[in-house]
């Protein structure tokens, strides 16, 4: 299993990069790649407990086996309307470094094994959030970088 901390990289012309573990998910009508070695658990989505003066990006917390998460809502951090839960809504618990969030999501597809040599560089406006842009049957999935997540998400985006 690789490790968290390690970016995903676009391999160079001429190299071959490693299948890695991925969790699809659905944000809006888009899919975007986790990378797999830093979730933790998929969970059913709860209500957030609010905390005053925190960014629309971070809706609350939650307690989750004893440990207290902060809540960061993927549509808001991409720069997509919020909306409200469905019954496939689900938090997705990360561990990125010494930080863990549970990531809210529209619904969890499937967990597969992505091949580096499909990522294509990400577009730009997103570019940040994502590391790169691959396909997953046939539709454009983002490959997010949970570091710059988590830095986007400190910075206020």
């Amino acid at each position: 299993m690789s490790d968290c901390a390690t970016p995903v990289r676009i391999p160079e012309a001429g190299q071959h990069g490693e299948p890695s573990a991925s969790l699809i998910v659905r944000t809006g009508a888009e899919l975007y790649a986790l990378p797999g070695a830093c979730v933790r658990e998929v969970t059913r989505w709860r209500a957030p407990t609010p905390v005053p003066g925190m960014p629309a990006v971070i809706p609350g917390i939650i307690n989750q086996r004893g440990s207290i998460l902060p809540v960061v809502d993927l549509r808001i951090a991409l720069g997509l309307p919020a909306s409200a839960p469905e019954r496939s809504t689900r938090f997705v618990v990360l561990h990125h470094e010494a930080v863990a969030l549970a990531l809210l999501v529209d619904a969890v597809i499937d967990l597969v094994l992505l091949d580096e040599d499909t990522f294509e560089p990400p577009p730009t406006g997103r570019g940040r959030l994502l590391v790169a842009v691959s396909r997953y049957e046939q539709r454009p999935l983002g490959v997010i970088d949970p570091g710059g997540l988590l830095a986007a998400v400190q910075e206020g985006l």
